[in-house]
């Protein structure tokens, strides 16, 4: 159980934390941080602001960093399928919960809408989304496909199963296959055995072979990306996955709808109970502070310490 939760990489970034941020931590308890840091881990707003290698370490930081990029910019389609983005638009909003977020990932999401290499073309947010779910939680199941994909089209059988070894955030440049064969793609059939036997033995997270079978059991031949699309936008898949609502629910958050609307009410309510004054001589009073949401102890310290060096300035500048 233990093992399948990857409850030794959460303490061992627990304690990580708790080393770096020893003095914050004493001043409310070693308890009182770990309550805090399993709690955020179990709802999921562990990963913001963390560094790559955290974000992809685990199934559940995956999911928790997809849930948060759909909670936090679904607003972005909501227009009616107008507001249209760039590639490095999207990666923009990416860096914004994940600042060192590799680009390449972004862009091999990229490919699997437009299916070449014109990284300037507008995508939906619904489009990108589910086509990035597929490529960053499935990140290494994708690159063994991509590998089982050249052989079979090069017309060998692959009889070993290509799995990565290594998930630290390093990932291998993926030259896109050639869907331009004159064979038009894979037979089906023989590329669903590579995949099975693929997942049977891969210890990373792989669809469900089941769903994927069933997938492509309507094909006699498919192309690589034509297999990535079919992927993101299978809504069994995504269910399987359970990072992501349905597509006709992409843009219903209740529970965020009514945090926000709480929020809306808040500062309305205090600007409308604000005195007014038409007197210049009333001093400004400083509006109320509205508390932000949980921030990482490292984080936390990295403002405090630049908040102090930007006192020194400002001292310094008076005298």
């Amino acid at each position: 159980f233990a093992a399948q939760r990857h409850v030794l990489t959460y303490m061992e970034d627990a304690v990580s934390q708790l080393l770096e941020n020893r003095e914050d931590i004493s001043q409310y308890g070693i308890a009182r941080f770990f309550t805090e840091y399993f709690n955020s881990v179990r709802q999921g707003t562990h990963i913001l602001f963390r560094e790559f290698s955290f974000v992809q370490a685990t199934p559940h930081n995956r999911s928790s960093f997809l849930r948060t990029f759909w909670r936090c910019f679904r607003t972005v389609g909501k227009n009616g399928g107008k507001d249209l983005l760039t590639a490095q638009e999207y990666h923009c909003l990416l860096q914004l919960l994940c600042p060192d977020f590799p680009m390449e990932l972004t862009q091999k999401a990229a490919r699997i809408v437009l299916m070449d290499d014109a990284m300037d073309c507008l995508m939906s947010f619904s489009d990108f989304l589910f086509a990035f779910q597929i490529q960053f939680y499935y990140s290494e199941f994708l690159e063994s496909v991509a590998a089982i994909y050249q052989d079979l089209l090069a017309g060998k059988n692959p009889n070993t199963v290509i799995v990565p070894t290594s998930s630290s955030g390093q990932h291998r440049q993926r030259q896109p296959p050639n869907d331009c064969s004159p064979l038009d793609g894979v037979e089906a059939s023989l590329f669903y055995q590579c995949l099975e036997s693929l997942c049977d033995r891969s210890k990373y997270s792989c669809p469900p072979s089941a769903l994927v079978k069933e997938m492509l059991s309507s094909a006699q031949r498919l192309t690589f990306y034509g297999f990535l699309m079919a992927l993101a936008k299978d809504q069994r898949i995504n269910r399987a996955l359970g990072a992501l609502p349905d597509k006709g629910d992409l843009f219903l958050d209740p529970a965020m709808d009514q945090e926000l609307e709480k929020l809306v009410a808040q500062v309305s309510g205090l600007s409308l109970s604000g005195p007014t004054s038409s007197s210049g001589d009333t001093p400004a009073r400083n509006s109320p502070r509205i508390n932000s949401p949980w921030k990482p102890l490292h984080q936390r310290r990295k403002m405090d310490a630049e908040s102090e060096g930007s006192n020194e300035e400002t001292d310094s500048s008076e005298n």
